[in-house]
């Protein structure tokens, strides 16, 4: 079995806190990535009925992982997950430097597509999918969302959830 992967940048709604926990959507409902797939709402609700444990890698690196997800749930806006990065081992120390310094802002899902169908532009509709891991990585497919530490300027992130707003309104206008 062959896993599949979809990138999520952060947009500020990843946050490190005590230098360990993040939390922060790892998937939004809606938003098509650069490679044209959309994941629809509800598209994990069968998956984590399953109760399986989703795993906290590093890079999709099953030999690297770096903590662990307590909470994992879907939302009406989408895959919403929270962790412990582990500082007790050396790549989740690095993880929770990275994230704080900027240089790691990227979610990204592990996944097997169930049930998927094409949209009018060639994409995928993901409307079903079994969900395996969750990783920090470097370069996010989803350009919605960016990782942001504790302590970073709260003006910033207002700003980013103001411009991420804009979008949104505006890609509303042009396919209205």
């Amino acid at each position: 079995m062959s896993l599949e992967h979809k990138f999520c940048p952060l947009a500020g709604d990843v946050t490190v806190t005590d230098g360990s926990v993040i939390s922060g959507y790892a998937s939004l409902f809606g938003k098509a990535d650069q490679g044209g797939d959309t994941v629809e709402t509800g598209a994990y609700a069968a998956s984590l009925a399953r109760g399986r444990k989703i795993k906290l890698l590093w890079q999709h690196d099953p030999t690297q992982p770096i903590g662990v997800w307590d909470e994992v749930r879907e939302d009406a806006r989408g895959l919403w997950v929270k962790g412990r990065l582990l500082t007790d081992v050396a790549r989740g120390r690095e993880a929770a430097s990275l994230i704080g310094a900027g240089a790691i802002d990227g979610l990204s899902i592990g996944y097997r597509t169930v049930k998927a169908r094409k949209d009018d532009k060639g994409g995928r509709l993901l409307s079903e999918l079994e969900l395996w891991e969750v990783s920090l990585v470097t370069f996010p497919m989803l350009s919605d969302a960016r990782v942001a530490a504790k302590g970073d300027d709260p003006a910033a992130a207002i700003m980013r959830d103001l411009a991420e707003a804009f979008q949104d309104a505006r890609q509303l206008m042009v396919r209205g």
